[in-house]
């Protein structure tokens, strides 16, 4: 089985998805998820990554970042993975892998892609059917958009304001509300397979650009069209097939009340094996 995708050009903008081994529900606790937001926030303290939005789902996680250099994405990544890991098999007194293969990134243009991947990841949760509105997921880089805290703030709001043509916080947060609240309206909520499977997301001419500065990287993708959006399709490897487990399913649903699910406990194993989340 080929890995997944993480090449990495300086200066693009880069959607990074990572899920969880075997499909398992290892983030279906708040406390879990918390952790990893506190590894993210540690990630940008220690290699100065540039977080422009994230979410945490139950069982995988959206990262939308800027490359600045030095190594700044893969050292944080293996952070964020590493020390999430560590923590929660310590807590559990669990052995195994706790992430499926190697996280997938994907470069996004700097124009109305952008805006649209920025949505794509604040209605993550809403498309999975958990909540109506993503104000109402905590674990997500919405909430830092629209209520900036005074301490530990992760997303950069300056770098991604400028990179959506905005001088002024105000605008940009009506604008980006006026994007989500649309595509709720017009209930473009289903899963876009471009924005987390391919090497390269925008007009033809980043697409192609991307591609020839990947070099061999990219040798053999093809520059595929979808409406007005071109991207570099890559080859499907983020998923595994576990007979046991079942297809993934895409139109799927989950638990997701903290306080049943630690009530329940092991109970709940054989039927959390059969939902999903999309990437």
């Amino acid at each position: 089985m080929p890995r997944a995708n993480r090449h990495f050009i300086p200066g693009h903008v880069w959607h990074i998805t990572h899920r969880c081994h075997e499909k398992d529900f290892l983030l279906k606790f708040s406390k879990d998820r918390c952790c990893w937001v506190s590894w993210l926030y540690e990630a940008k303290k220690r290699y100065g990554l540039c977080v422009l939005n994230y979410i945490v789902t139950s069982n995988h996680i959206h990262l939308l970042v800027q490359d600045t250099g030095h190594q700044a994405i893969p050292k944080s990544m293996q952070l964020l993975a590493g020390r999430t890991a560590q923590q929660y098999n310590q807590r559990k007194q669990r052995r195994g892998a706790f992430w499926e293969d190697r996280y997938h990134a994907t470069a996004i243009e700097t124009d109305e892609h952008l805006h649209r991947c920025l949505v794509y990841i604040d209605l993550n949760m809403v498309r999975a059917g958990v909540v109506k509105h993503p104000s109402q997921w905590k674990h997500s880089g919405y909430q830092e958009i629209h209520t900036p805290p005074q301490r530990k703030a992760i997303v950069d709001l300056q770098k991604l304001m400028k990179l959506c043509c905005f001088n002024d916080l105000s605008a940009f947060q009506l604008s980006h509300k006026n994007w989500v609240e649309e595509t709720l309206k017009e209930d473009k909520l289903k899963r876009v397979a471009m924005w987390s499977e391919s090497i390269a997301v925008g007009s033809k001419a980043f697409v192609e650009n991307t591609q020839n500065a990947l070099g061999i990287l990219a040798k053999g993708r093809h520059c595929e069209t979808d409406g007005d959006s071109f991207h570099l399709k890559e080859e499907r490897v983020l998923y595994h097939f576990y007979p046991e487990k079942g297809q993934l399913n895409l139109e799927n649903g989950l638990f997701w009340d903290d306080k049943q699910l630690e009530s329940l406990g092991p109970t709940l194993g054989p039927q959390m094996d059969n939902l999903g989340l999309a990437l």
